[in-house]
């Protein structure tokens, strides 16, 4: 309960930062919107020259990416640590983190959290319903648990991952390039891993779980069995990579040796 509490006393601080400047939270999602409707434009100009994509249709690819936009505004939103290098460990406030009596990596969620993200997540099921719609894709009641539990691990595996990165900054406290370049791979998981060779296909399963943001839970939506098992392969692999992150962030904890040093 103690938890909760810090979590809606955050949030109400949030609220009252970011209403007052309205129109940034505007232009953010304005910015956020293009960059989905040009990844988007991407997948219609490919589709442009061919009718599949390795057996995968038009509207099948449409749906997965419409798909993975939800599970990644609900890590944007709750995950915005991109930066966590160069603010908490080189200028050093991680030091203040330290003097609370709450877990450092709970109390760095909330201060970087961004719930304006989250309109994202419109975006993506906008995407899905158009998508879906064309494929006549019978959607039952049960879908709608299931999809908040795939969204639910693909946020936690998101999450996870780039937690672990950022704890490299425990052990290597200097400026590293690694959490950019980490974005740009995530971005190979909103579409078939199957038109990958067999090494990315691998690492985008097992090394990098991205693959279980977007395409594998969208495959039981789009009635592909022979990835079912992938699919529901989603929450257990969120919760064990965002455990396994906080071990390791646990231990990088045991490791920081202050700005002073």
């Amino acid at each position: 309960m103690f938890y909760v509490s810090m979590f809606f006393q955050y949030l109400s601080q949030y609220l009252k930062t970011r209403l007052q400047y309205r129109a940034d939270v505007f232009v953010e999602f304005l910015s956020d919107l293009l960059s989905q409707a040009i990844n988007l434009i991407f997948i219609l100009v490919v589709f442009g020259h061919t009718s599949l994509l390795n057996g995968w249709t038009r509207d099948e690819i449409i749906f997965i990416y419409g798909f993975f936009l939800v599970p990644y505004a609900v890590f944007s939103a709750f995950f915005n640590i991109w930066d966590f290098n160069e603010r908490y460990i080189v200028k050093g406030e991680m030091d203040r983190i330290l003097t609370r009596p709450i877990h450092s990596l709970f109390q760095i969620i909330l201060e970087r959290i961004e719930l304006e993200s989250l309109l994202g997540a419109i975006t993506g099921l906008a995407i899905m319903f158009y998508a879906g719609d064309r494929l006549g894709l019978d959607v039952k009641w049960i879908d709608s648990i299931i999809f908040i539990i795939f969204v639910i691990g693909g946020a936690l595996v998101y999450g996870g991952v780039f937690v672990m990165i950022a704890c490299i900054s425990f052990w290597a406290d200097a400026r590293t390039s690694i959490m950019p370049m980490m974005y740009n791979i995530s971005n190979y998981g909103r579409y078939p891993v199957d038109i990958y060779n067999k090494v990315i296909r691998f690492v985008l399963t097992w090394i990098l779980p991205f693959a279980f943001v977007g395409v594998y839970p969208a495959t039981y939506f789009l009635g592909k069995e022979e990835w079912f098992i992938y699919a529901f392969l989603t929450p257990f692999i969120g919760v064990s990579f965002f455990t396994l992150s906080v071990l390791l962030w646990n231990q990088g904890v045991k490791k920081y040796r202050g700005a002073g040093n």
